[in-house]
């Protein structure tokens, strides 16, 4: 895929983001490799709806502009630092979606073996210590969570999603939110109850498989 489409799918997932009221005037963050030495981000104080062509900057694994006339996202650094924990990652999706940033301002989680879906397509989904948003400590919060999940609440601050396209981690955002909406109106309605631990295992070794691309032996006897 050209610069030129990568900027087009970026601007089209932060129109999304901010019709589905993910983001607010210039909160959130859009980045995704174009190849292994450089890196598309959104620049710093640009609205995520409103994309234009020069609103995003394209770094180096060190964080030095490449090209781009502005400073880029102030959380750059968190962007880089999956990308250098995880080669499978193409995509990072920064925003702040409603229920799932309440949760994470009432230093709250979200409960893991609730849903199905979540638990196969997006996992258990842990709750980043408060670092100052576009400081070091904001990647640091997250390093010890990166090998092994796809989507973190971040403590009074938002929600990082991560993906093999962009599309992907913008549907584990989109995921994640309407999980947080579902677990507060559970929990206005006497709590919602985990999932047998059987069948958790066995929803997590259907996601494993997806992401490897191998269909499990239930999804083809099922076929």
């Amino acid at each position: 895929m050209s610069d030129i489409l990568h900027r087009q799918t970026l601007s089209a997932i932060g129109r999304r983001l901010y019709r589905k009221g993910f983001v607010a005037g210039t909160d959130g963050n859009l980045s995704c490799r174009l190849d292994s030495d450089k890196i598309l981000i959104t620049a710093s104080g640009t609205a995520l709806g409103f994309l234009a062509e020069g609103d995003f900057v394209v770094l180096n694994p060190a964080g030095e502009i490449l090209t781009g006339r502005k400073a880029p996202s102030s959380e750059y650094l968190m962007h880089l630092a999956v990308y250098r924990a995880r080669h499978d990652v193409m995509a990072c999706c920064h925003a702040h979606p409603p229920f799932a940033t309440a949760r994470a301002t009432a230093g709250k989680g979200l409960p893991s073996g609730i849903l199905p879906e979540i638990v196969a397509f997006v996992g258990d989904i842990p709750l980043a210590d408060y670092a100052p948003p576009g400081t070091e400590a904001v990647p640091k919060s997250v390093a010890g969570y990166l090998a092994d999940h796809q989507a973190f609440l971040l403590r009074s601050h938002g929600v990082l999603t991560i993906g093999r396209n962009m599309e992907e981690a913008y549907n584990r955002m989109e995921a994640v939110e309407h999980y947080a909406k579902i677990i507060y109106i559970a929990d206005h309605s006497g709590g919602a109850i985990p999932l047998e631990e059987e069948e958790i295992q066995r929803l997590r070794e259907i996601g494993r498989s997806l992401k490897s691309g191998q269909l499990t032996d239930d999804k083809e006897n099922n076929s």
